[in-house]
């Protein structure tokens, strides 16, 4: 490793290499150094002790039905398939909504009120759990499902702030950074639980999710103030004609239109995997829910590593320049992820992998690392589209920005979700959807592509 670099130097390469690593170190350490400010860990804590919450919970809840209350592949996949259109409907509903009083009212008095609805909510989801856990599995399941619809609410209502609030509290060239940071922090909570929802008992989780949803709001009471900036809007209620209102005053700006479109047609994948790969990891790699906790666990690294090696790659600059390398890359993975699926070694029948039984198959590691590298570039590829909302346009108008982008977003996972039931009715595989999925990915790239030259 040193002696290449030393032969490097010998070309002229190499100071120009230890310059812009330098210069990546400096980068990062400012992202991080922001974690000790009042002005941004109350809401980094604020945000992840919410995705934690959500992630653990949904993990606790899908775990429980796949494994302990169906037995049945297409039921599996409808019920994962129901639930995330559940969670994706207040999307639709809300978003345009949520945007307006971002821009009008305080951000930070606005999350404040979400994080108390959110000790509501795990009241009911915790409720829940612990009605399923105690046999009554259809009340159970109907008090689970009535949380995630709230949790798409709060989720519908924060999602907006959690980046318009940015470009308030943090210098310009520190945005790119902060979201980084934001990204990068979710994937951590969602790997963390992800792997307490995998092994925690379900009668433990329903005390675990209203400790972290009170102390969620305790540190929401922290965050700085963030008034309205420009004029007051009228706020209008209807959800249809105030969602088609904001996506028309957004989409005609071309960069916002290309960064929306790029975006969108990632969660469409999205949507997908997220659909298909828990059934898949249970019914195609015959695994138990150990094995998919840790397969999510790494996945999560993955996008957390991506949303922090993209900020070192830009040094600190809003940039679509390595969007189209990796969401290619993203696709090559997926790709492989299908082929590797194929004639997997099943478990013997009426059984499931554990996890060292499973990372014993030789294919294991393999498997894996596709996943690792789907993760990765696909965290390199969507933080800096998420940065473009915040930071092209003026302050008063960020919360709006992300809230169209959130209610595009909505349609185009509604129309993966929708996709995946209509090829499982046809017959199609998970390993043959993962294609599709692939598919998409040049589509993503030339939109990338489009908004690095119209930007950059």
């Amino acid at each position: 490793m040193t002696s290449g670099l030393l032969a490097l130097a010998r070309l002229g390469y190499g100071r120009s290499l230890f310059r812009d690593i330098e210069a990546s170190k400096h980068i990062m350490l400012n992202a991080l150094g922001l974690l000790k400010e009042r002005r941004f860990l109350p809401l980094f804590v604020t945000q992840f002790l919410g995705a934690f919450n959500d992630n653990l919970f949904k993990t606790v809840m899908v775990q429980f039905a796949i494994y302990r209350i169906f037995a049945d592949q297409r039921l599996e996949q409808n019920f994962t398939a129901f639930a995330t259109a559940l969670g994706i409907l207040p999307f639709f509903l809300l978003s345009a909504l949520a945007g307006q009083l971002a821009d009008t009212h305080d951000k930070a008095k606005i999350i404040r009120v979400v994080k108390t609805a959110e000790i509501g909510i795990m009241i009911v989801g915790a409720s829940g759990l612990m009605i399923a856990w105690a046999g009554y599995t259809t009340a159970g399941l109907v008090l689970m499902l009535a949380a995630v619809l709230f949790l798409g609410v709060h989720s519908a209502f924060f999602g907006p702030i959690k980046y318009a609030i940015l470009p308030q509290h943090l210098h310009e060239d520190e945005v790119l950074g902060g979201t980084g940071l934001v990204e990068s922090g979710t994937y951590l909570a969602i790997l963390i639980g992800t792997v307490l929802g995998g092994f925690i008992a379900v009668q433990h989780a329903a005390i675990v999710v209203l400790v972290v949803a009170a102390v969620g709001w305790i540190a929401s009471l922290q965050i700085p103030p963030a008034l309205r900036e420009g004029r007051e809007l009228v706020v209008s209620y209807n959800p249809f004609t105030s969602s088609w209102r904001l996506i028309s005053a957004t989409m005609h700006i071309r960069r916002l239109f290309l960064a929306i479109c790029a975006i969108s047609f990632f969660w469409t994948m999205g949507a997908v995997l997220i659909i298909i790969f828990q059934p898949l990891a249970k019914n195609v790699l015959t695994a138990d829910k150990h094995v998919l906790t840790l397969m999510i666990a790494l996945f999560s690294i993955g996008v957390a590593v991506g949303s922090v090696l993209i900020n070192a790659l830009l040094k600190g600059h809003t940039s679509a320049k390595y969007a189209p390398a990796s969401v290619l890359a993203m696709g090559a993975f997926i790709v492989a992820f299908s082929f590797l699926c194929r004639d997997w070694p099943a478990a013997p029948h009426g059984t499931l992998y554990d996890v060292m039984t499973f990372i014993e198959i030789p294919r294991a590691v393999l498997v894996i690392v596709a996943l690792m590298g789907i993760a990765v570039t696909g965290g390199m590829f969507v933080v800096p589209l998420y940065a473009f909302l915040t930071t092209t346009v003026t302050k008063d108008q960020t919360a709006r920005t992300v809230a169209a982008n959130n209610v595009v977003n909505a349609g185009a996972m509604t129309i993966g979700a929708v996709a995946v039931q209509g090829l499982a009715v046809a017959g199609l595989s998970p390993e043959n959807m993962l294609l599709i999925v692939a598919a998409m990915c040049p589509v993503s790239a030339w939109l990338a592509q489009k908004l690095h030259l119209a930007c950059d």
